[in-house]
């Protein structure tokens, strides 16, 4: 028994460690600051749509992150990769079963009569019962088992990475989508307030034909107008309806259409701090999957050049045998055995080698992708940045437009009422007004769509004070 346990000692300091790796450097000058403008160094606030003050959108991203079934699936495929990672782990343990058994036997003597007997045949009974441990082991000395396991551990880090991914992109198209629903409901607002208007403009001109002070061409005009404003309508309410269902689809409900935006979008959050653009590889989920998954690329290619190496395996058992079940546990009945042997591979018609060749590949493949995904990341950032600034400046320039379209066409209906300017130029007034507010509710929806497409690109809410924020990690899985 001795040698087993001695053998099982030896065990306990055998582990997997997850695989680390220096990312390589990105073969591009990155400034020191961001290009286009400011950007938090690193996310505090993993709670990053609160910064909206929207307690229907905080209450919607709950419930999506709490009921969305994809998110429940790449939970799924999280508890499949440890799984894995523990199964991958396990031969660096020592496979031991425990053995009972028992048999009896009868023998019978051909050719040996007994004297007596009537039948003439001598025969012997006997029983034997046996219990023992059996231990077997393979020697990891070139760290070969050890290296497949840290492959398959980084694995199941990235899997955990790319779930804390899937979180924080559920809260972005959640986000995305109610401003989307809201901007719906606000256009469908305005189209209603369109027709209500072209109606009552159409009657002024009705009354005019009627008392033959217009043409039917100016009454054929202004019915022509309110009927396209009709269609539009329709056409709003059928993208409100649509962005109803795929948001409740998000949700985890069903697509009833039952959900009710409001019709007024938040404001547009506090300015963005300063930051580095080094500190994005630190916190983006993706990223992190992706080093990860070099890290388990490089322990394959140490696994594969490592199955070179010569194997060494050892087997014990430890026991006791008795013809006595009473005496299984007298140790003057212990029986042990233990076997060593060493397996070099010679010649497997080039396996080996190919092998190593294939991880070798697959490693540098790993390589380029991670650079590219840095490199896409920091393009990311630097788009939402320039584009801050610019829809900025158009959401100034079209409040401005807005204002004096209004107020040409209220001037323009008083004055074709009185007579003193013609149908076309209260019809142009008419349609500018309604474009120009048009596009200043979706511009205030898209200044608020980047802002979440700038919280994406960080991988996360900006920082307070510069060293007082958390680093988020691949483990923050809960709150994002």
């Amino acid at each position: 028994m001795r040698p087993v346990l001695s053998i099982l000692s030896l065990l306990l300091a055998a582990c997997a460690a997850a695989p680390q790796v220096n990312p390589p450097d990105v073969d591009v000058t990155i400034p020191e600051r961001w290009a286009a403008g400011k950007a938090g160094a690193t996310p505090a606030d993993t709670l990053w749509w609160r910064s909206f003050n929207d307690e229907t959108l905080t209450g919607l991203v709950a419930e999506a992150l709490a009921r969305n079934h994809n998110l429940q699936a790449s939970a799924a495929r999280v508890r499949a990769a440890e799984a894995r990672a523990k199964i991958a782990g396990a031969p660096l343990y020592p496979d031991a079963g425990g053995r009972v058994s028992g048999s009896r036997r009868k023998q019978n003597f051909i050719g040996l009569p007994i004297p007596g007997s009537g039948n003439g045949v001598l025969t012997s009974t006997s029983s034997s019962f046996g219990l023992s441990l059996d231990v077997s082991w393979e020697l990891d000395l070139w760290n070969r088992l050890g290296a497949g396991a840290s492959a398959v551990l980084a694995d199941a880090q990235a899997a955990r990475a790319d779930h804390t991914g899937a979180r924080l992109s559920l809260a972005g198209q959640t986000a995305k989508l109610w401003f989307a629903a809201v901007e719906a409901r606000r256009q469908v607002d305005l189209s209603e307030a369109t027709v209500e208007n072209l109606e009552t403009s159409s009657e002024v001109v009705r009354e005019r034909y009627r008392r033959g002070l217009r043409h039917a061409l100016d009454l054929r005009r202004a019915l022509s107008d309110l009927a396209g404003a009709e269609a539009v309508l329709q056409q709003r309410r059928v993208i409100l309806d649509g962005t109803r269902r795929q948001l409740e689809v998000l949700l985890g409900r069903y697509p009833a259409a039952a959900i009710n935006p409001g019709s007024n979008l938040p404001e547009l959050p506090e300015a963005i701090p300063d930051g580095l653009p080094a500190d994005l590889v630190s916190r983006r989920p993706d990223l992190m999957a992706a080093e990860r998954r070099l890290a388990a690329s490089h322990a394959r290619y140490k696994q594969a050049r490592r199955a070179l190496y010569p194997r060494i395996s050892l087997t014990g058992s430890a026991g006791t045998s008795s013809r006595d079940l009473e005496s299984l546990l007298d140790g003057d009945f212990s029986v042990w055995n233990l076997a060593g042997n060493v397996l070099q591979p010679l010649f497997q018609g080039g396996r080996i080698r190919g092998g190593i060749r294939l991880a070798a590949s697959q490693s540098d493949g790993a390589v380029s992708t991670y650079v590219q995904s840095v490199l896409s990341a920091f393009a990311e950032v630097e788009t939402a940045l320039a584009a801050e600034s610019l829809l900025a400046k158009r959401q100034a320039a079209l409040e401005t437009a807005t204002e004096q379209a209004l107020a040409a066409r209220r001037l323009a209906e008083d004055r074709y009422a009185g007579g003193l300017v013609d149908l076309n130029t209260m019809l142009d007034a008419q349609r500018g007004a309604y474009a120009s507010e048009s596009q200043l509710i979706a511009v205030r929806r898209q200044r608020l769509e980047n802002r979440v497409n700038l919280h994406l690109a960080l991988g996360g809410g900006f920082a307070g004070p510069r060293g007082t924020a958390s680093i988020t990690s691949t483990t923050q899985t809960e709150g994002l």
